[in-house]
Order: C-alpha cells, then structure tokens, then sequence
C-alpha cells in the first residue's frame, strides 16, 4: 500500500498546487473552513486534518456563493452569452466522508432527472476529491444514520486512512490516479493497519421517517417546534448539502449580466411572488418545508434524506433547532394527531 507520511504533508500540497487550486480543512482567523493552500499564511493559518469537521463546509468550491451565468448586450442585435468563471482545476483535500456525501447529494440534484446545470458539471468535472475516513466519530455525529459511509465515501477520488505517523493512500478512480502520479515520489510503500472503527455514541433513528412525515403536514408538532426559529438563516448556509439560490441580474446601459448567488427558504422573499402574494408567510410554513424537504421531499425523488449528520446546523443554531429532535419525534407522534 502507499502511505503518505505526515512529514511529507505540506510538500505534497504544495506540489499538487502547481497544478490545481488546493483547498484544504484549515483554521483562518477566528473561522475553519476549506481554504486555498497557495493563500497559506504559517503565521495565521493553521492545517485542520486531525479534527473531525470544519465550521465552513467545502459546498461553495463546486457551488460558488455568486457566480455570473450570462452576459448580455443589447442595441440592434441583442447577444447574450454564458459566462462561465474560475473554471480551473480544484482538489479538495481532507473532505470528511458527511461532506462527501453532500457533494454525492448536489450531484443529483445538478446533473440527473433529465437536467444537467451546466454551470455546476463545468466545476465538478474539474474537481478532484481526497477524502479523509472517519474511524472515531465525534460525540454528536450521526452520519451513519444518514446513509454516510465513513469509512468508503462514495465519490472520493482517494481516501486517506489516517495511521500512526501518517495516512494510507488509497486510490479510487481514474481522477485519483492521475492526481497520485504528480506525487508519486513523495509516497512510500508498505504495510499498516489502519484502526478499527468506533461505535457511534449518537443514536438516532431515520428508518420510517420520511413515508410517516407523508401524513403529518398539518401536525401541531410544526407550530411547536418553529417557535423558537428566527429564520436567520444561518443553518442553510452552513448546510453541505442546502443549494436554494436566487438569480439576479446587474446591467448599465444596454448591457449587464445575470448572476446567481446563494438564497434561503428560511426567508420570507425567497417565496415571495408578483403581487405580494407569499404561501409561506409564516414562520412556521418555512420551518416546516425545510425539514420536509430534508427528510421526506428529497427521499422521495432520490432515495436517501438530504442531511449528512455533519451537526453543523445544530452546533451554530443561536435558539437550539436540532434536526435530530424532529426525527425522533416524527418516530414517536402519532401520524394524525
């Protein structure tokens, strides 16, 4: 097997830097989130592969916060073309398998069902994924609930397997390949046993869930729960897998672009219409569409909930909004009450 020693870290992310844009789990400031390694400052940036999660997850790589979509000039003859930025090549090193799993999520929903968002395949054709296995998991992780693999994360292109001194390199596609051979030389080969698994501490059970949830759309629990939301929005943007956006337009004269950029269902404009009309007015009406669509709207379409047990939005949730209290009292309520 290869093994990536520990001591070789930082040469093997510069090397592969020549090449690609580097993003890496690192702490920046008061913030940890992924970060490009060429901006790597020692003086402030500290390297984050040894803990679990990051507060900002990798989403924006593949899907960017703003990003132009069409140019358009008008005059006699009216030309609109795409506009496609910062198409480059991008490794995202150190991925946890829960972010993992959330790229797997907006694979679905941008390339498959018969539409494929051009602007997102032009990213996510370029962007190379280094996964990190998860063997100990945190204290309120809950990803295996979730379909997560933390062990075999999907769509890694490698997965590190974090030993003593360093990680097994393990290759598993063709992207992974190529990747290896820049830095090939900065591998050494021998044997290791990676660790044995832990036992999740965090229990929760999603089995059932999303069929019981088809009958409990008027349920008081939505009233009960929402109370304490502020629909400030935040667990929608620190969510791997949230992808609602709003598009927009800036022009001067006869000429300008289209853009879209980052929007929240926890906000009363996103479903504002012509006229004013709103048919989620209410606190409680987008509280409740936002968990239907993570744990009934989205099974029913693709097959798994749109959550990844990451617990980012539980962690930051200012009034204490926790998901997992949902799922367990979905499993306890009685469907028509």
């Amino acid at each position: 097997m290869q093994i990536l020693k520990k001591n070789k870290l930082e040469e093997t992310l510069t090397r592969l830097s020549q090449s690609a844009a580097v993003y890496v789990p690192m702490m920046r400031g008061p913030q940890s989130g992924f970060f490009s390694w060429q901006s790597y400052n020692e003086d402030y940036d500290d390297l984050m592969l040894d803990i679990l999660n990051v507060s900002l997850p990798p989403k924006n790589i593949v899907l960017p916060q703003t990003e132009k979509m069409y140019s358009f000039k008008g005059g006699t003859d009216v030309v609109i073309d795409e506009v496609y930025e910062n198409i480059e090549t991008k490794v995202i090193f150190g991925i946890r398998p829960c972010d993992v799993k959330s790229i797997d999520h907006l694979d679905k929903v941008f390339l498959t069902k018969g539409f494929v968002d051009e602007f997102y395949k032009a990213h996510r054709d370029k962007t190379v994924i280094i996964a990190n296995a998860c063997y100990i998991p945190g204290t309120n992780c809950f990803c295996n609930a979730m379909g997560v693999n933390i062990t075999e994360p999907e769509s890694a292109d490698i997965i590190m397997r974090e030993i003593e001194g360093g990680w097994v390199w393990d290759v598993k596609t063709e992207k992974g390949q190529k990747v290896t051979e820049e830095v090939g030389d900065l591998l050494e080969t021998g044997d290791s046993k990676v660790p044995e698994v832990s036992k999740f501490y965090r229990q929760v059970d999603y089995s059932g869930v999303a069929e019981k949830l088809k009958n409990m759309f008027d349920h008081p629990m939505w009233e009960n729960m929402s109370d304490p939301c502020q629909t400030c929005g935040i667990c929608t943007y620190l969510c791997p897998t949230c992808h609602c956006f709003d598009v927009q337009v800036k022009s001067w004269g006869e000429e300008g672009y289209r853009f879209r950029c980052w929007d929240s269902c926890m906000y009363r404009e996103y479903t504002r219409m012509a006229g004013g009309h709103n048919p989620r007015e209410a606190v409680t009406e987008r509280f409740r569409n936002r968990f239907l669509h993570k744990l009934q709207f989205y099974n029913e379409r693709y097959g798994s909930p749109l959550c990844t047990g990451c617990v980012r939005c539980i962690v930051v949730c200012p009034y204490g909004v926790n998901i997992i209290k949902i799922i367990d009292y979905v499993k306890e309520a009685e469907s028509g009450a």
